[in-house]
């Protein structure tokens, strides 16, 4: 047989691979990851007190990593596939960063000029990237663990993208135990954080994800 009918053989009645079998495998990780990074927050780095949950601070933090995993997960779904295209969820996840950096601007313009570094800064900026890139390595090995079973072509993409929708699941725990309530430390030192996780999802993309 002909390398050409073979191919032809192969080829006969087979469709795109679906869209949601990369939904459906990268659900239960992102559902896992959340639940393992909120109950380590918790129990390791304590509960933020019920009464800031009456100021925007806690629901700016969840709000803000929430879209974040979400359009960074809507990438790796896209990414999973050979001809990505991934122009829509790229937007969607620099518009919710711009918005993000908008409220740092603002934060950091209203607050008067001599606290705009404790402003930036509050009391835990070195410790909040830290925690969050450590809460979201559960996440970021069952993304690249999901995508070694699909069929990624742009591997440091792809491991970029797992990276940072691992770091703001991480985030999204985080802020379950965080006290902070400047936008501008929100903005910062999660962003911090999310892209730490990034880069490692980057670096380890084209080394586990080679077919």
């Amino acid at each position: 047989m002909k390398t050409a009918q073979l191919i032809d053989l192969l080829a006969r009645g087979a469709g795109a691979a679906p869209r949601s079998n990369a939904v459906l495998r990268l659900a239960p990780v992102v559902a896992g990851g959340a639940a393992f990074s909120a109950a380590a927050a918790l129990l390791l780095l304590g509960v933020a007190p019920r009464e800031m949950y009456a100021l925007p601070a806690p629901w700016i933090k969840l709000g803000y990593a929430g879209l974040v995993a979400l359009a960074a997960a809507w990438l790796v779904v896209r990414l999973s596939r050979p001809v990505a295209r991934p122009q829509a969820p790229a937007r969607c996840a620099f518009l919710v960063v711009s918005g993000m950096t908008a409220l740092v601007l603002w934060s950091m313009t209203v607050a008067p000029s001599g606290e705009r570094i404790d402003t930036l800064l509050g009391e835990s900026w070195l410790r909040c990237p830290t925690d969050v890139f450590l809460l979201s390595l559960p996440t970021l090995a069952g993304a690249l663990w999901v995508l070694r079973g699909l069929a990624p072509t742009r591997l440091r993409e792809a491991g970029f993208a797992a990276g940072v929708m691992a770091g703001a699941v991480g985030a999204v725990g985080y802020a379950l135990s965080c006290v902070e309530v400047s936008p501008a430390f929100i903005g910062l030192w999660y962003s911090v954080g999310i892209a730490l996780a990034g880069a490692l999802g980057a670096w380890l993309g084209p080394r586990v994800l080679r077919w």
